[in-house]
């Protein structure tokens, strides 16, 4: 097991992607701190899932947008496996909807930087004083932050170019330390975001025009952030690796 007495947390880790995730790196070994939003339900499952794995996990509570539910989630991971955090993996965040320019007004705007910037910033300040030489943390960004996004998807894509940056930022002030800082780029992943936010018709034509004809898996994603996530990588930082079967835009 690769991530053999890790600390881990991820941030929206209790369903689709993140929930592979928080499985993934347990069954590498990792004690998993397991956010979520507010289906406590799903992140049961996840839990559940973890023990029959062997592995070991806590579930909180917390809204990555809130400095007070940041704080309190790296408190108790503290309190639950010691003060030295060895990874963060930043899942949360979302698409929320979708809105052409002139249907957006300001409330739309915060609501999207901060679900999906906000929360990284939050999340990564909270985490660098627990975290010593080896350390590394794996955001999620987008094929969007590169193409621009779907249509009505342009603060989307906006906010995970910034992530995309803070990435490379992080890398560069963190490195000295010993701590690494990358970021996968998802293409279409076959999850509940794009069951709600995409069609089937559009899925289906996107399909035909990657290289490998098909969407990728959670599972997929979450193999490569525990690659990051290891030692394997240890000489890879300020990455945004795309994982999209092969689509690629200029």
């Amino acid at each position: 097991m690769k991530l053999k007495d890790k600390v881990a947390i991820v941030t929206g880790g209790s369903r689709d992607i993140g929930r592979a995730v928080s499985l993934k790196l347990a069954k590498e070994g990792a004690k998993v701190v397991v956010n979520y939003f507010h289906n406590k339900a799903e992140a049961d499952e996840t839990l559940r899932l973890i023990a029959e794995a062997g592995g070991t996990a806590i579930a909180i509570q917390g809204d990555m947008t809130k400095g007070d539910d940041v704080q309190r989630l790296f408190d108790e991971c503290a309190k639950a496996f010691g003060d030295n955090l060895d990874i963060l993996v930043n899942v949360a965040g979302g698409i929320i909807g979708r809105k052409k320019i002139t249907e957006q007004d300001e409330e739309w705007y915060d609501t999207l930087m901060n679900v999906n910037l906000k929360s990284v910033w939050f999340c990564t300040r909270a985490a660098v004083p627990h975290m010593k030489s080896g350390a590394s943390i794996v955001n999620f960004s987008s094929l969007a932050a590169r193409d621009g996004g779907g249509a009505g998807a342009s603060l989307y894509a906006t906010s995970k170019a910034a992530v995309s940056c803070f990435t490379r930022s992080m890398a560069k002030e963190l490195g000295p330390d010993g701590i690494r800082v990358n970021a996968i780029c998802p293409g279409t992943i076959a999850t509940s975001f794009h069951d709600r936010f995409n069609t089937p018709e559009n899925r289906e034509r996107a399909k035909a025009g990657y290289p490998l004809r098909r969407e990728g898996t959670a599972e997929e994603c979450a193999d490569l952030v525990a690659y990051l996530a290891s030692d394997e990588s240890s000489y890879l930082t300020g990455t945004n690796i795309d994982i999209n079967g092969g689509c690629f835009f200029s």
